[in-house]
């Protein structure tokens, strides 16, 4: 009996040798589907062997950011403009051969930045470490795409997080997959599907193994977004670009870069010697979209020097998740003074959504 990675080597080669056209998208995308099931019981039987060695980093600070990028692209001296933590520096491949944590501190934020050893050609494979380092990013709020200025195709390194099920820039696809025990396979659109046939997701799901099931399908997908969806592992996380080496950039050799990349945030860096570092921070705080909370303790005026970092979107009760969880438990009501309130003191519930700067007074429960 074929072993399961010679059964998903003879699916992508049956994918490969398949011309892609409408007429083949249902076949390709069974194909798909197989492959995935097959690839999640083999991770599923690798773990089950005991765990893998893998990068331990203690999780410090309000958000994490990865610096992901190719070997001697600049990352360390990058973290170490960033946070003044220590990394090796050499103008060789893999000076960085562990995770270094540093933290920058910006507008009272603290922000764990990891610096990781390069990503190389089949990384996702395990290769040169691979599958600890993109573990590690796996979890980062955002991803911090190290970029060389002389160097800037990133269709290796993109194929690699990619495969790694890793999707930045992207949200999970609204689609919605209930298994019951009877009523074949059952595809609901809401909306207008342009990308992908019902037909083609009926057969993905059967060929991942569902016998019956509801699929709500509130969003216009493709194959590969629908094969996101029944793998579930996939994890959605920002990026951020950073050019570096600006310094030494030839007329015009940014500019192109610059249009290279332009559906990413870029912002252009010289790791060696500062420039752009400022607005790199800044950026970072922009797109992990935090926002400062001062507290008010009842009949008291308010900590005006020292806010509770929180994510935006955040309700009262996830700020009292912040402080203590007993803060939660025991809650009775809130006041907020802020660009949340109706008006300066505005008694508010637990789902009440504050906004940056808000000055919050939480009244709990006495104990008894």
């Amino acid at each position: 009996m074929a072993t399961i990675e010679e059964q998903i080597q003879e699916l992508e080669d049956q994918i490969s040798n398949t011309k892609y056209n409408k007429a083949t998208e249902a076949h390709i995308g069974k194909l798909k589907a197989k492959i995935a099931k097959l690839s999640a019981e083999d991770e599923k039987r690798k773990s089950s062997k005991g765990p893998t060695k893998g990068f331990y980093v203690k999780k410090a600070g309000n958000a994490t950011v990865a610096l992901v990028g190719f070997p001697s692209v600049g990352k360390s001296t990058l973290l170490n403009q960033l946070t003044g933590a220590k990394s090796e520096v050499g103008a060789y491949h893999f000076t960085t051969l562990d995770v270094v944590p540093g933290v920058l501190e910006y507008n009272h934020a603290k922000i764990q930045i990891l610096d990781m050893p390069g990503l190389i050609k089949d990384a996702s494979r395990g290769k040169g470490r691979g599958r600890e380092v993109i573990a590690a990013a796996r979890a980062a709020d955002i991803i911090l795409l190290v970029v060389d200025i002389f160097n800037p195709n990133l269709n290796v390194l993109m194929k690699e997080l990619y495969n790694a099920a890793i999707r930045l820039d992207q949200t999970r696809p609204d689609v919605n997959i209930t298994t019951s025990s009877q009523g074949g396979i059952n595809v609901m659109p809401t909306v207008r599907l342009t990308k992908i046939t019902v037909e083609t997701i009926k057969d993905m799901v059967a060929a991942y193994g569902h016998i019956n099931a509801t699929v709500v399908v509130r969003e216009d997908i493709d194959v590969e977004q629908m094969l996101d969806v029944l793998s579930g592992n996939r994890v959605y996380i920002k990026a951020v670009m950073a050019i570096n080496k600006i310094d030494l950039a030839k007329p015009g050799q940014l500019e192109n870069v610059l249009e290279m990349h332009k559906d990413y945030v870029k912002v252009p860096v010289s790791a060696a010697t500062g420039i752009g570092i400022d607005d790199l921070k800044q950026t970072l705080y922009d797109e992990i979209e935090m926002i400062r909370i001062y507290l008010k303790p009842q009949g008291q005026e308010a900590d005006m020097k020292e806010p509770l970092i929180v994510k935006r979107g955040n309700s009262v009760g996830e700020v009292c998740e912040v402080i203590h969880r007993d803060f939660k438990n025991n809650f009775r009501y809130a006041m907020v003074w802020g660009k949340s309130a109706k008006f300066p003191g505005q008694t508010v519930g637990i789902d009440h959504i504050v906004e940056d700067e808000d000055i919050l007074c939480i009244i709990v429960k006495r104990s008894v």
